[in-house]
Order: C-alpha cells, then structure tokens, then sequence
C-alpha cells in the first residue's frame, strides 16, 4: 500500500505519531526505519542502556521493551482488523506493561534482538495484507482506526521514542 490517508482518517488521539510520518509507501518506510534503528539500539552499550534521564522515567532499556510491546499491540490490532474483526480491541496500560516486562533484568541485545523479531514479523504481516483490506475501519482502544492509519501509527509511534531517546537520554 502507497497511498497517504487522509489526515481525517487518524484520530486526534494519534495525529502526533501520524505527523511523524511524511512518507506515501508506508511499507518501505517501516522497513528502512527498522534498519535504522536496529544500528541504533546496537550502538547502545550496558551502561547507557541503564540511564534514566530522571527518577521514575524509564531505562533507555524501558523505551526499547516499550516500543517493541507497542509494536506488537499495534501489530494485532492490524491484523484483526484487516482480517475483519469488528469487535472493539482493548487498550494496553504501557506502564504497567512496563513493570511486568522487567526490561532492565534483559540485555540490550536481547532487547534489539527482540525489536528485531517483532519488526520483521510487522513487515510481513503487511506484505500480506490484500489491497482491500487497507481501507478496513475498526476500533482500538475506543478510537476508530483502519488498517493503513495503523501502519502509520506503528512507524510513528517507534519514531516518537527514538526522538525522546535521542533528546531525553543522549541516544
């Protein structure tokens, strides 16, 4: 799929995620970035994974286990809903996910490792998605959402983190 949506199409409740994404082919998008910040979390030695910028702030090792999870749960979401679910997808607490992932007990490069997997699952569960089903209209989380507003949201929302890595963390 290469088709923009329409800035109508995305709720008010992800625009932040959405505007950061100006690209029309979403798919090379998502697998440019995960090559991107795959060299990115690699570079990432122990210590540095460790830092928290504030107290009660997440590890960078936090970010990472987070944006992966989110990863995930955004995944399925597109994949319900591509595949026609019209049942209304739960929301996820991200801290209390967070507290339950014990991200710090991991490794960076397991935490990469993982990022890892989960992107290329994302990669190919979009490569598979029929032409028709992009256009599909949901609800997650409460919100109205279809397939490819999804796709945009798992790019930016990776996006958004790596931007508070880079400016809160020094990564």
């Amino acid at each position: 799929m290469s088709t923009r949506p329409a800035a109508t199409e995305i709720s008010p409740v992800y625009q932040r995620y959405f505007d950061l994404v100006p690209e029309d082919d979403i798919q090379k998008a998502i697998a440019d970035q995960a090559k991107k910040t795959a060299g990115i979390l690699r570079g990432i030695s122990e210590e540095k994974a460790a830092f928290r910028y504030a107290p009660g702030k997440w590890s960078v090792k936090g970010v990472v286990g987070h944006f992966t999870d989110a990863e995930r749960i955004f995944g399925y979401r597109t994949l319900a809903i591509a595949r026609g679910e019209t049942k209304s997808l739960p929301g996820f607490d991200e801290n209390s996910y967070g507290q339950a992932g014990d991200f710090d007990r991991r490794s960076i490069r397991d935490l990469a490792d993982d990022y890892e997997a989960a992107r290329r699952s994302t990669i190919a569960m979009l490569r598979g998605i029929p032409d028709a089903a992009w256009s599909r209209r949901g609800v997650a989380n409460e919100v109205p959402v279809n397939v490819l507003g999804l796709a945009y949201i798992i790019l930016g929302h990776e996006r958004h983190h790596l931007r508070v890595l880079h400016d809160r963390y020094g990564v």
